[in-house]
């Protein structure tokens, strides 16, 4: 028989594809990281700690900012209820999720595993889209607030004013270029980088301090400002509790908190299935790291609403996107402030490595396992390549302006926080916790309170992260579409006395019947034989297995089939599978027995009646329908060689 050549692959196709034929096996590396540290080792909590914060700490370069334009004069107020919110409401949220998922999965993880069918998918691609805008703003958002601060330098503004669209672009393009190489997650980087931006912020906030206390008129200006303004405490805190919502950005970086649980050393007797000194660092891990930034928080949003004239933080002020680094040129010089300015561009340009780093891991955990995006979405290139000029159009879209991209930002971070807080709510009420449960829940309606504002007030993040959900449920739905003839089954195992009815068929023809189960009582063994032998002209000598294949969940796309077989009837010899598709189930039996035996196997099948259109849509979404095409066509393509494929009969 003739054979097809094939061309090889290119050297680029190759390279776009390294390592593909490893992702996704159970332990496969999916991201751009290294293999995983080996059992019980890693790093220090505190080292593990700066990891997470070039993404949660970076925001300092654009939060007072942020804060001043969206509260004014009450922004330290707004600040204080935005901390209250952090330390009482996300950190015990999250604190939970690392005892309900210490693997690294994060609260969507949870939740998946509280859903089921259709419902969970979808559930889970929504706040895919949410997790996809929450890392592809802080990439683009990183990136023009890096690009702020060096065009802002007094030493650069001249020459490099009216050109932060390219530098922004530049820098997003010079990450994907970073990752197309191949990126590794440098804990020894992110600790210097936090290290000295954090040392340079304790600097510009001592000598801010300094500086408000020395000039006493700026705190009495300030307090007769809110009095004029707002009249007394009960209306500031009211309105700061009203306005807080806008400052959420302030609560970024706990999901990559849990994110990197993996990565935390722990005890020595810890083991996968009950990593205790993991989970009890990584709490210190994220305590430890709200406290930090609470303390930032509310002392840089102090010393940069008094300080800093309304009008700086204003689109076109020297202090907008950039609060800080402005009071370090004006209070401690060109060079500390030039020193500073590197400083945030370094951390901000690393926090957009590690949302990057975060997208390449999150989608790959689940869209392929649901069948639902291309094979070449597992290699990490391809990838890297469709989220960088997905953010080449968002800076574009957003004009590359930090406060035009500080709501969308907000959304995505306050949705996969409110859904954290209704996963571990879930979680406290299954555990029986009943106190747990209410805490849980109120602050679950405090989440949710926010989200809505924020929707509210800026729309225009919920409408980018409608878009990313649509726009990856669509592909996601395309693909699967497109993948429904894979054979889908990663493996096959068969009890003992399965195996000993295929080999004792393999004596003579291997002939199967395909059965749908009702009573399983004798009259349905005995009827289905007659009809098949009827509608094939066989002769009655000829000896038969009954299939028979239960769905389980139908939306599961890839899993292991487990074959058990039994005697009906003491006559009816019949193989039992669970699976999430009958034709792929089907299938992927057929090419086990025939590997183990060297034979053929026939199946036979009887037309399933109905539209055939509506019987597809049927094996599409619930794993059965035309069962006998469909079959059929997942051996076509899963063994192209017509000889050695199994034959599939139908009367």
């Amino acid at each position: 028989m003739a054979t097809t050549e094939h061309a090889p692959p290119s050297r680029l196709r190759n390279w776009m594809l390294e390592g593909l034929s490893d992702m996704g096996k159970h332990g496969g590396h999916t991201g751009p990281h290294a293999e995983p540290e080996p059992p019980h080792k890693g790093q220090r909590w505190w080292r593990v700690m700066c990891l997470t914060g070039v993404d949660y700490f970076s925001t300092l370069g654009y939060q007072p900012g942020i804060a001043a334009l969206a509260a004014g004069l009450l922004g330290p107020i707004a600040t204080i209820v935005l901390v209250i919110v952090t330390l009482a409401g996300a950190l015990p949220v999250y604190r939970r999720v690392a005892e309900e998922s210490p693997h690294g999965e994060g609260s969507i993880s949870m939740l998946e595993r509280l859903l089921s069918f259709w419902q969970g998918k979808l559930f889970v691609l929504t706040l895919l889209g949410f997790a996809a805008t929450d890392f592809l703003i802080t990439i683009t958002l990183s990136a023009a607030d890096a690009s702020t601060h060096l065009v802002e330098n007094p030493h650069l503004t001249s020459t490099l004013h009216g050109h932060q669209m390219v530098i922004t672009l530049f820098l997003v393009a010079l990450l994907g270029a970073v990752f197309l190489k191949g990126f590794l997650e440098a804990i020894g980087v992110a600790t210097a980088l936090v290290g000295v931006y954090l040392a340079l912020n304790v600097v510009v906030v001592i000598v801010g301090l300094y500086h408000v206390i020395t000039a006493g008129h700026v705190i009495t200006d300030w307090s007769n400002a809110l009095t004029v303004q707002h009249g007394n405490i009960f209306v500031m805190i009211g309105l700061a509790l009203i306005v807080f919502p806008k400052l959420a950005l302030g609560l970024s970086g706990f999901e990559t908190g849990v994110a990197v649980m993996p990565h935390v050393q722990g005890d020595p007797d810890d083991t996968e299935e009950k990593p205790t000194g993991r989970i009890r660092d990584t709490k210190k891990l994220l305590t430890t790291a709200a406290i930090i930034m609470s303390a930032f928080l509310i002392a840089t949003s102090f010393i940069t609403t008094l300080l800093i004239p309304e009008n700086e933080f204003k689109t076109g002020g020297q202090a907008n996107g950039r609060a800080l680094a402005y009071l370090a040129h004006e209070y401690l010089g060109g060079a500390f402030g030039t020193v500073y300015d590197i400083s945030t561009i370094a951390i901000l340009w690393f926090a957009g490595a590690s949302a990057m780093a975060g997208l390449l891991n999150l989608m790959p955990r689940y869209l392929p396992r649901y069948g639902m995006a291309p094979h070449w979405a597992r290699a990490v290139r391809p990838m890297v390549i469709v989220f960088t000029l997905i953010a080449f159009l968002v800076t574009w879209l957003f004009d590359a302006n930090v406060d035009a991209q500080g709501g969308a930002y907000a959304t995505g971070v306050l949705v996969l926080i409110s859904s954290a807080a209704i996963a571990v709510t879930i979680a406290a009420r299954k555990a029986g916790q009943r106190k747990w449960a209410i805490g849980f829940g109120v602050i679950s309606a405090v989440f949710l309170y926010t989200t809505v504002v924020n929707v509210i007030e800026r729309p225009d993040g919920v409408k980018i992260g409608a878009c990313f959900i649509a726009g990856i449920i669509l592909v996601s739905f395309l693909s699967r579409l497109a993948r429904a003839f894979e054979l889908r089954v990663t493996s096959v195992t068969l009890d003992p006395m399965a195996e000993r009815f295929i080999r004792d068929m393999a004596s003579r023809k291997m002939r199967f019947i395909a059965n749908e189960p009702g009573h399983r009582d004798k009259a349905e063994y005995r009827d289905k034989i007659e009809q098949i032998r009827a509608d094939n002209d066989m002769p009655e000598q000829e000896d038969f297995v009954f299939v028979e294949v239960t769905v389980t969940d139908p939306s599961e796309f890839e899993a292991e089939l487990t074959v058990r077989g039994e005697v009906l009837h003491d006559r009816y010899r019949v193989l039992t599978l669970e699976s999430a598709s009958i034709s792929n189930a089907l299938a992927a039996l057929l090419l086990h027995a025939r590997d183990m035996t060297g034979c053929t196997p026939h199946i036979y099948f009887e037309w399933t009646e109905g539209n055939p259109f509506a019987n597809f849509l049927r094996f599409f979404l619930f794993g059965q329908g035309e069962v006998a095409p469909v079959t059929r066509e997942v051996l076509r393509e899963a063994e192209p060689n017509r000889v050695r494929r199994p034959r599939v009969h139908t009367g």
